[in-house]
């Protein structure tokens, strides 16, 4: 892991250069640019130049040298000293300064010369923005004020144009502006964004009595007495930021700069403090009482921290970005020096450092806007929207007061006396439906450390804990913000070790702390019957009745085993054992919680990974779960974890697999499993066939029943088995036909093919809806006894979205197109999509596996390796080379991971038992593999 580097010099005196003092650069001035020997050398090469041109392209040439040298030390000493990011963004500013500054000497000197210099040529240049904190990334913009008395004149214009001419010749990307004291009043009145950059103005070059002038006027004249208007203006814009960059702190890929607790949240506070008190470092707001030093030491890390992660950003990319892309992830993580260990990472750990700091961003904002609402606020709290408080009010119990719409303490030292106030503060926060107030905050983080062990295992604090999640009906709030102020890590230390923590893949889309927080909130949802229409299945066990203790601990500890060297399911149902009965659970309570986590995933893998019209799969989960109240605890547990990965994660296609396997199951569980064979519900099958074609004639009807071996009739629902009854009814021996259908049910689109059987019949089918760019998800393929294929896919588009009908005849053409070998697929696929540059970072490691236990009749392949354009078809191609029968296949996408299930025979019509063969076509898989992966780029 990183081992920080010492950075903690102060902001530097905006007013001053950016190498005010000693020590404050990342090198001696010298080694970054010696600007005396630049001058003297500029001097030189413009006194040989013998007209403008010659001199604006000499000295470009020579600021260039300079400009590359100095990059180029800065770069090492970044790299030597990663986390040194506040004195790297001053050098970054230093070396600017020396660039501007002599830049503008030889358009005053040399190409634009005066000896007089009248009261309207007078010009002051002044660095604006970050530039004029003199807070620079390697690559960020050069914002530049020309500052004139009055209108510009002729000669101040031409000093401007040879000035901006030369900077951009250097590939600065400069913002520029030229007014006079008037037009800065008057525009920093109408827009707050150039109000903005005049609260960080520094002197250049020229004269500096204007530039003086100017901030001394706007200080009297536009900043005193507007602090109110100022601080309205700039919450909006934060907001409005949010909600563009994604409106949420965890975002896979945030923001340094413009996200949530990033850059310009820390940036923020600082313009209104310093709006405000009118302070030069934001270490001044401690002396302010605006921020305690503890709080401003988490300001000092979080700011320090995000720099240095923007300046490594900007060195990769070489240019200016501030996106933290996967990619750029797993570069920064090792510039800063972190490294794999523990299970995880190096990218895992540099990013839950990340949203730790970015959590404590929005802490330490609570806090700051508080107090300016107390101060300033001229209507309701409703411009400090995140703040507002509910109008319900409810008697509060002793010890609590009403503040700005917001439960706080009346006195915390006498409140905190009692240990378990701590937790009760929370509970009359939900209780009440009132807001916490951020004072309140303050005091229960500061007195962590009464939470102990003896605390830990009291009755009553454990009660209160578990009320917070059973009694208020929305116990995700509660538990969000004892997360973020860390009383949840207290109290329960187990859940510590994953606060913040990173899942480094594209399948989820927050924090495992987040999400476990988002499953219980599923689940709250589902109790206050929120989702009736959504999700009719859970909601109807819930209603029913279950062990909601049982089932809100099951949520929170399913995934409170991640991020170690060992199974989270099986590490977390371990923990599970020693949380439950410090809780008060009673011990059948502890054996269910500890089995919910253990098993957490098993309902799920069943439903995506097997073949759920398998006999053999219901039976296997039916033995696993033993009991319905266990059935029905999973599925909902299952449907909650689901929902808590991301917010398109949740589909109907999962949500028809779930509810077929538990009514399944549940039949099995209540009729016995002996009654789950494949004769009785082959029987049924037919016996529904025959009603859905009741207008056929008899012999027509019985040519259909009798064509189809046994795994047809529990492979297939009855309206795919008419479609195909149909299909066959009038096929030719050289016929192709297809039938796609919106499978609304299942969020896919249903594509039947039947057509005469031959060899690799799954692989062609495959591979030519690889072509059309359709994604497979689930998969079945029969022969009938008269020679004829019967395949059906279900299919998405690349959005994860069944076909829209306009789409689907041209989906059937090229289909038809590449089946008839118009299109040679294995040539096609060279050409296809390679995989995005921001997704390769990803590692997924392969695993295969064979299992002649999970089916009667098959062999089951198990394939689970990093997806990629064409992989299907690669596999299935690989299978039929080698003889292999594809009876079904199951797809499981999650991210970038992707496990693909075939229903295997040998040509024999037997399972593999094979040891030797079963490894033979592990190697032929695994090349097949590494040749998908060479054709990606990945």
């Amino acid at each position: 892991m990183a081992v920080p580097v010492s950075d903690r010099d102060q902001r530097p005196n905006p007013r001053l250069s950016a190498a005010s003092s000693p020590g404050t650069l990342l090198l001696p001035e010298e080694e970054i640019v010696n600007q005396p020997a630049l001058a003297a050398r500029l001097d030189a090469a413009c006194a040989e130049a013998s007209d403008p041109s010659a001199i604006r392209a000499a000295t470009v040439a020579e600021l260039s040298l300079a400009q590359d040298q100095g990059r180029a030390a800065l770069a090492q000493a970044v790299a030597a000293q990663p986390l040194a990011a506040r004195r790297a963004t001053r050098s970054y500013a230093f070396l600017t300064d020396a660039l501007v500054t002599e830049v503008l000497r030889i358009a005053t000197t040399y190409l634009h010369p005066t000896n007089i210099q009248s009261e309207a040529e007078r010009i002051a240049v002044l660095a604006v923005g970050g530039y004029g904190r003199a807070e620079m990334a390697p690559s960020s913009d050069v914002d530049l004020l020309f500052l004139t008395p009055w209108k510009v004149t002729g000669k101040v214009e031409s000093i401007i144009e040879s000035t901006l001419y030369m900077l951009w010749d250097l590939r600065l990307k400069v913002g520029h502006s030229s007014r006079t004291i008037k037009d800065c009043l008057r525009l920093g009145r109408e827009d707050y964004t150039i109000r903005t950059t005049f609260l960080e103005m520094r002197h250049l070059s020229g004269d500096a009595s204007l530039s003086a002038e100017l901030q001394e006027t706007l200080r009297a004249q536009l900043f005193d007495g507007t602090t109110g208007e100022f601080i309205e203006a700039k919450l909006e814009e934060r907001t409005n930021r949010h909600k563009k960059q994604g409106g949420q702190r965890y975002m896979l890929e945030p923001n340094v700069k413009e996200g949530k607790g990033g850059l310009r949240d820390l940036q923020t506070l600082y313009w209104i403090a310093k709006y405000e008190h009118g302070v030069v470092k934001a270490a001044e707001l401690v002396a302010l009482n605006v921020f305690r030093p503890e709080e401003f030491a988490a300001f000092d890390a979080a700011e320090r921290f995000l720099w240095a992660v923007r300046c490594h950003l900007h060195l990769i990319a070489g240019r200016a970005q501030d996106l933290l892309s996967f990619d750029m992830q797993v570069e920064v993580a090792e510039r800063l020096g972190y490294e794999d260990h523990s299970g995880r990472r190096a990218v895992e750990h540099f990013m839950q450092d990340y949203f730790r700091h970015a959590t404590k961003v929005g802490e330490l904002t609570r806090i700051f806007l508080t107090g300016l609402e107390a101060r300033h606020v001229k209507q309701a709290p409703a411009i400090f929207g995140f703040l507002r408080g509910r109008t319900r009010r409810k008697k509060l119990k002793p010890g609590y007061v009403v503040s700005q719409n917001r439960l706080d303490i009346a006195d915390p030292e006498a409140f905190f006396t009692d240990p378990l106030n701590i937790l009760r503060l929370f509970e009359e926060g939900l209780r009440t439906g009132y807001l916490i107030h951020p004072n309140a905050m303050r005091e229960a983080t500061a007195r962590l450390d009464l939470i102990t062990d003896e605390m830990r295992l009291d009755r009553e604090a454990n009660r209160i804990f578990l009320d917070l999640m059973l009694k208020h009906g929305n116990p995700e709030r509660g538990l969000r913000r004892m997360n973020e102020l860390g009383v949840l890590s207290a109290f329960m230390p187990e859940f510590a070790p994953i606060v913040a923590m990173m899942q480094f893949n594209m399948y989820h889309s927050y924090t495992v702390d987040e999400h476990t927080i988002q499953v219980v909130s599923t689940l709250a949802q589902i109790e206050r019957e929120e989702l009736l229409e959504e999700l009719p299945l859970v909601s109807g066990i819930l209603k029913r009745g279950v062990n909601r203790k049982v089932l809100f601990l099951a949520c929170l500890l399913h995934d409170i085993g991640k991020g170690r060297n060992e199974d989270h399911s099986i590490l977390g149902a371990r923990m599970a054992r020693v949380i439950c009965p410090r809780l008060g659970l009673k011990p059948a309570e502890c054996d269910t919680v500890e089995w919910l986590v253990r098993y957490h995933l098993l309902m799920s893998d069943m439903a995506q990974k097997r073949d759920i019209a398998d006999p053999r799969t219901v039976r296997d989960f039916a033995k696993a779960v033993k009991t319905r109240e266990r059935l029905d605890l999973l599925t909902v547990l299952t449907v909650c974890d689901i929902r808590g990965v991301g917010p398109n994660t949740w589909n109907n296609w999962k949500a028809t697999l779930l509810r077929s396997l538990h009514r399944s199951t549940a039949m099995a569980l209540e009729t016995g499993l002996e009654d789950l064979n494949r004769e009785q519900l082959e029987g049924e099958a037919k016996k529904a066939l025959r009603e859905a074609l009741a207008d056929w004639k008899k012999s027509a009807i019985k040519t259909e029943v009798d064509r189809h071996y046994g795994p047809y009739w529990q492979g297939l629902d009855l309206p795919t088995q008419v479609t195909f009854a149909k299909m066959l009814s009038t096929l030719k021996d050289d016929e192709i036909k297809i039938d796609t259908k919106q499978d609304a049910d299942r969020d896919a689109t249903r594509v039947c093919f039947a057509l005469a059987d031959h060899p690799g019949i799954f692989c062609r089918l495959a591979g030519a809806l690889s072509l059309v760019g359709a994604n497979v998800v689930d998969a079945r393929t029969f022969t009938s006894k008269d020679g004829y294929a019967t395949a059906v896919f279900w299919v998405q588009d690349r959005d994860g979205h069944p076909y829209e009908k306009t789409r689907l005849p041209r989906l059937t053409t090229m289909i038809r197109k590449t089946l008839k070998g118009e299109v040679v697929t294995s040539e096609a696929m060279e050409k296809r999509d390679k995989i995005k540059k921001r997704e390769r970072p990803f590692n997924v490691p392969t695993t295969i596996t064979f299992d002649n236990e999970g089916s009667e009749i098959y062999t089951i392949i198990e394939v689970d390796t990093r997806d990629r354009p064409g992989l299907l078809y690669d596999l299935t191609k690989t299978l039929a080379a080698s003889n292999i029968y594809i009876a079904s296949a199951t797809i499981a996408t999650y991210g970038v991971q992707v496990v693909d299930t075939f229903y295997v025979k040998d040509m024999f019509g037997l399972k593999l038992h094979s040891e030797g063969k079963r490894d033979a076509l592990e190697r032929k898989l695994r090349d097949a593999i590494v040749r998908v992966a060479e054709r990606a780029g990945a």
